[in-house]
């Protein structure tokens, strides 16, 4: 067998063994890159449930505070229909 030949089969077996290996690494790479992306948006969108909901207790609040007041004013009002009557 001649030299050159035997060489070049040499050289493609264990560049083929680094090519798979290099396909691989690149491969969890950029496996890495879109978990990091996904883990970015899941963030995003807790800290959007967040504000969400604190800016439905202060909603929730207010509203109670509101028919707090309106029960006060519906219990004055029955109290004088019921002096009237």
């Amino acid at each position: 067998m001649s030299e050159h030949l035997y060489l070049l089969s040499i050289g493609l077996f264990f560049g083929t063994i680094l090519l798979v290996f290099g396909i691989r690494a690149f491969s969890a790479i950029q496996q890495a890159k879109v978990r990091d992306a996904s883990d970015t948006a899941y963030r995003q969108i807790a800290e959007k449930a967040v504000a969400s909901a604190s800016e439905n207790t202060t909603a929730l609040s207010s509203i109670q505070a509101t028919l707090a007041d309106v029960r006060t004013r519906l219990t004055a009002i029955e109290k004088v229909l019921k002096e009237v009557e």
